[in-house]
């Protein structure tokens, strides 16, 4: 007998955004696959630096969703943007989950906190697996995801946890995934530390990188 395929949910990154995306009959609504793939796209133009296409396609992502009326689907759509702003360290405080919270369950509300760096009373089993170490331990570990790896960091440097050596590990996991935004924010943590130092030959450095970043050099005609 041929197996079919498992239901699993839909898992952007670190976050899983509950779509109940399926690859058994009967097919998917349409919303679920609408969502899936606006949100992918939303993760991949947000990290590179792209702010309009990643506002469009959330936006495209929370319209799907909300289109169910379930609040507590919303609310994990809105922690993932959150998550993606974490890894970059822009805080807002999950803003758009907010207004969601009272409909969300315990894990999300914790999630939510574990992001915010409100860690005290914080139930680390309630968090994603890879997540759980980082709380009890207070350090980065080894998260195999980038994406969430940077996103702990993130969460660590919020908590005030966040170790020199994972300030690097996070810098270079950015670097190697060539996610701009990211890079750019611990890039600058990095130069921060060296003026704080003063390191002047480290800060011009990481100057040079930050500028092959945020200027790359035009393409040329063919």
């Amino acid at each position: 007998m041929k197996k079919t395929s498992p239901c699993r949910p839909a898992l952007l990154g670190l976050l899983a955004v509950a779509l109940a995306a399926c690859s058994s009959k009967p097919p998917q609504p349409d919303w679920q696959g609408n969502a899936y793939s606006s949100l992918q796209s939303f993760s991949s133009a947000y990290l590179s630096g792209d702010t309009r296409v990643a506002e469009v396609e959330f936006a495209r992502a929370r319209d799907a969703v909300a289109s169910t009326g379930r609040p507590d689907l919303v609310a994990r759509a809105e922690l993932m943007r959150c998550a993606a702003r974490v890894a970059s360290l822009e805080f807002d405080n999950c803003a758009g989950f907010q207004p969601l919270a009272p409909d969300a369950d315990a894990a999300e509300r914790s999630y939510a906190a574990y992001l915010n760096g409100q860690w005290q009373g914080l139930d680390s089993g309630l968090l994603p697996a890879q997540h759980r170490g980082v709380v009890s331990s207070g350090r980065l570990g080894d998260i195999q995801d980038p994406l969430a790896r940077l996103v702990a960091a993130g969460a660590l440097l919020k908590s005030g946890r966040l170790t020199p050596a994972d300030i690097a590990t996070a810098t270079e996991t950015a670097s190697a995934q060539g996610w701009r935004r990211p890079l750019l924010a611990w890039l600058g943590i990095q130069s921060q530390r060296a003026k704080a130092a003063g390191d002047a030959d480290a800060q011009a450095r990481l100057q040079r990188r930050m500028d092959l970043v945020a200027k790359p050099q035009p393409k040329p005609n063919n």
